[in-house]
């Protein structure tokens, strides 16, 4: 499998697709919550997807600037039948490739607190004080240096 970025409205819908099926459906985040102004295109912001071997989205995930000198991972999400395949590391290393090519020198995320294990291992720090609350679901932030 492998990771594309989005370039196509039809790619867009294909990563929303995955988005709902784990946030909404899976983790009850309301949908107004979910989708945000950096969903309108796929220029809004780099959007990437992960399509299995029969050409279903399976994977999806996005990146923005935060500031002048860090990128922001969000919304990244694995199907839950391709869960523990390496897809979710797969679609981090693209984006982080993507966001060196850009100059971009640190990446921060705000991942979900069962997940800072998987995080640490892809070397990102906590740097929050404490966990908070995100769609009534606990994160911690966590930082790389690219």
């Amino acid at each position: 499998m492998e990771v594309v970025q989005v370039k196509t409205e039809k790619q867009l819908k294909e990563c929303f697709a995955v988005r709902i099926k784990v946030f909404v459906e899976e983790q009850q985040v309301p949908t107004d919550l979910e989708m945000d102004e950096y969903d309108a295109s796929p220029e809004s912001c780099r959007h990437f997807l992960i399509q299995n071997e029969e050409g279903e989205a399976v994977a999806a995930a996005r990146w923005r600037m935060y500031d002048d000198r860090t990128a922001k991972l969000q919304r990244i999400a694995v199907l839950a039948p391709y869960r523990g395949h390496g897809l979710g590391r797969l679609i981090i290393q693209a984006m982080e490739e993507d966001i060196k090519a850009q100059g971009v020198p640190a990446v921060i995320l705000d991942g979900q607190v069962q997940a800072e294990p998987f995080y640490r291992k892809l070397g990102y720090e906590v740097i929050s004080e404490e966990p908070f609350l995100d769609a009534g679901i606990w994160h911690v932030r966590m930082r790389k240096a690219l």
